[in-house]
């Protein structure tokens, strides 16, 4: 099965497909429809896009608003994993803390499970690179004072600040159809591998952002007021009853999906009231670095980072050894401590435990 994956899902630095190239037409139109350009190619079904965030698309796109080199990197690279932390994990259903929540997603202990990491590719990388040069030169403009470059903004009324907020959303659409059709994809090689699809089952739970700014609704002080809310590294977090997320689960809340590392687990969680207040519905992506890619190289000096996971019962296939090393288990945060602080001060709460069986990583 990994070695299926890892021949029919192109990952690594600068991975293309070789079989699928869009021209300038093609890509306007995965820019502004999201999913319902992978729907009308065949990929997926309209059951896929009810569990995805926003439908799988954001109508604001303007693909005139990317540049030519983002969009030159965007041809080649849909239905592609990429590189870093991207990876597909192969997993199961270790323990359930809310069994009315997993019974409404589908999920059950000992399941196998699947998760799919990765997003909008070099398009979306240079729409950031692109963007962030117009935005030091707004920032000085409208008199913004910087205590770090990287902060370098502009007002959301802005003309730059509606620019960006256009182009994001044509990445962001980006985004949605390449783990589309790497679900198609991966569907197809469970289908070859175990010669049935219909009994398998696999069924998107969801798919959620975690870099991302949306004008969303939140109350403060007492009044209705639009914000611009951008999870950078965070993950949307709406509470049951929320008009946002899918009817299915309006009455567990939003599921939250936290991924660990390569040699522990992950978990399932469901967004709050409580959570919805404190952090207008937001959540932690994931377990978060404690050491950078060139201390977790200097950590691995010597280890055989793929014979340790296999001797604990983890297949791990990744595009270059350097991957591997950089994404070791020491190199991150210990997930379960991580979610035990958001279930604990009730930003989201837990509802099951994922353990890896297998992980491609970019």
């Amino acid at each position: 099965m990994v070695e299926a994956l890892f021949r029919n899902i192109p990952s690594g630095v600068g991975s293309r497909r070789k079989d699928l190239k869009l021209n300038d037409r093609e890509l306007d139109s995965v820019l502004a429809k999201g999913v319902d350009w992978t729907l009308e190619k065949g990929y997926g079904s309209e059951e896929d896009r009810s569990h995805i965030e926003d439908n799988g698309c954001l109508p604001f796109a303007d693909p005139d608003k990317i540049g030519n080199r983002a969009r030159e990197r965007g041809k080649a690279q849909l239905g592609t994993l990429g590189s870093g932390n991207h990876f597909i994990e192969i997993g199961f259903v270790e323990e359930v803390y809310d069994s009315e929540a997993a019974s409404v997603m589908g999920l059950e202990k000992d399941q196998a499970t699947v998760l799919i990491h990765t997003g909008s590719r070099g398009l979306g990388h240079q729409v950031c690179d692109d963007f962030l040069s117009i935005m030091l030169n707004a920032s000085k403009r409208y008199g913004i004072d910087l205590p770090d470059r990287q902060l370098c903004c502009a007002p959301v009324n802005s003309k730059e600040g509606k620019d960006y907020l256009k182009a994001m959303a044509g990445a962001a659409n980006f985004a949605f159809v390449n783990r589309q059709m790497i679900m198609h994809w991966t569907r197809q090689t469970f289908e070859a591998v175990f010669q049935s699809i219909d009994s398998l089952q696999l069924e998107l739970v969801y798919d959620v952002c975690h870099n991302i700014a949306k004008i969303e609704t939140h109350r403060i002080r007492g009044k209705d007021i639009n914000l611009c809310v951008h999870r950078k590294g965070a993950t949307r977090a709406f509470p049951p009853g929320h008009s946002a997320i899918p009817e299915t689960y309006r009455g567990i809340g939003q599921p939250v999906l936290v991924p660990g590392d390569m040699g522990r687990y992950s978990f399932v969680m469901v967004g709050t009231e409580a959570g919805y207040k404190e952090t207008f519905g937001s959540a932690c992506h994931g377990a978060g670095r404690k050491l950078s890619r060139n201390q977790a190289k200097t950590a691995a000096k010597g280890r055989a980072v793929a014979r340790e996971l296999e001797d604990r019962g983890i297949i791990v296939k990744g595009a270059s050894k350097r991957t591997l090393v950089e994404e070791i288990s020491d190199a991150y945060k210990d997930v379960d401590n991580v979610v035990n602080v958001l279930h604990q001060a009730g930003i989201s709460k837990k509802v099951l435990k994922l353990s890896p069986l297998a992980v491609i990583k970019g």
